[in-house]
């Protein structure tokens, strides 16, 4: 796999170089999420070859994304949680999914013979600091067939407001009552004293691989990226899975963003025998009445680009495309996005996307 993570942070160090230097008034600025941030730059990076807008885009976290969109500081913000509908009505916001992932538990464990197995429980009994050898009962009783150290365990937690940790917390809320009681699911925790924590999804793969002994969790971009130790998880089917795209892809036709176009329905802990328990989509919000109606239009009309020519790209970065039913509710979304003079930029820019060579 070529290393676009890499290439991508030494083109955005040089798009963000222009930005200070005055390039922002020709570009599109959005900010949040990190686990998006590779995909978005690699979108970006091939869209300013058709000779359009160069699109600048800070990895912060998909709380501080959502901030900075909020106050109109940034074209869109990019989140891995969607805002309920009241809060986008009442923030005058618009959020739609690009693409669908997964939050893969990764863990610093060497000579293990196989990957290692993990239940929703034992998961949430180690971030609890309950179990922390990595030859503990409960693990050991997963793992029979391999001979496990007694490597003290060093949990790895993310710092800032994060959609990763939004969606581990779901779902160790669903398998755990001890966690759902204590914690319950939130983007940010007062973490118990166990972890160490860090800041973005680069700084969780960097800190789980210098730390023997540690788990983290990740987007399965970066599992890929960075050959990081994934570990098998146990879906609701009973089935352990390793993390793949054919399992984010079976998660989502198992719901209700496949049945109904319901894309703020929950993707974890579905049922089905390949289904990947903790999957997840990312979204981005826009301003549903421009300010700016040609800056949005123009961000508007990146991500109509990309549904229309990105889903190879999309791939290349560990993502899965959107379902056509599901791409239909994106589109809705995108339609209603309006000028403050009541101009249809949304509904225009999804014209291009149907016209022969767009």
């Amino acid at each position: 796999m070529v290393t676009y993570f890499k290439q991508l942070f030494f083109g955005t160090i040089l798009l963000f170089g222009l930005f200070s230097a005055g390039f922002a008034e020709d570009s599109i600025l959005g900010a949040g999420s990190s686990a998006a941030a590779p995909l978005y730059r690699l979108w970006a990076q091939e869209y300013s070859k058709t000779g359009a807008s160069a699109v600048a885009y800070e990895s912060i976290g998909s709380g501080a994304g959502m901030e900075r969109i909020r106050q109109r500081q940034v074209d869109f913000g990019a989140s891995d949680i969607i805002s309920p509908k009241p809060g986008l009505s009442s923030e005058g916001l618009v959020m739609f999914p690009t693409v669908i992932s997964g939050i893969v538990p990764v863990v610093n464990v060497p000579h293990l013979a196989a990957p290692l197995r993990l239940t929703g429980d034992v998961l949430a009994r180690i971030y609890l600091g309950e179990v922390t050898h990595w030859n503990a009962p409960e693990i050991a009783a997963l793992n029979p067939k391999i001979s496990l150290p007694g490597l003290q365990i060093h949990p790895v937690c993310r710092g800032e407001s994060s959609g990763t940790t939004y969606y581990l917390a779901e779902y160790l809320s669903k398998l755990s009552p001890a966690w759902k009681t204590r914690f319950g699911v939130a983007a940010k925790f007062d973490w118990p004293s166990v972890c160490t924590l860090v800041k973005g999804s680069s700084e969780m793969s960097k800190t789980v691989r210098n730390i023997e002994g540690a788990i983290g969790y990740i987007d399965y971009g970066f599992v890929l990226e960075d050959k990081l130790q994934a570990v098998q998880m146990r879906n609701q089917a009973g089935r352990y899975l390793t993390a793949s795209p054919e399992a984010f892809r079976s998660a989502v036709l198992n719901s209700a963003w496949s049945g109904r176009g319901d894309f703020s329905a929950s993707l974890i802990d579905l049922p089905g025998d390949g289904v990947w328990p903790i999957s997840m989509g990312t979204f981005i919000a826009l301003p549903k009445v421009a300010r700016d109606a040609a800056r949005t239009a123009k961000a508007i009309r990146f991500f109509v680009w990309a549904f229309g020519r990105g889903d190879e790209l999309a791939r290349q970065t560990g993502f899965v495309p959107l379902p056509e039913t599901v791409q239909a509710s994106a589109f809705r979304e995108i339609a209603s996005v309006q000028g403050a003079k009541g101009e249809a930029i949304g509904l225009e820019a999804l014209t291009v996307l149907n016209k022969p060579g767009s």
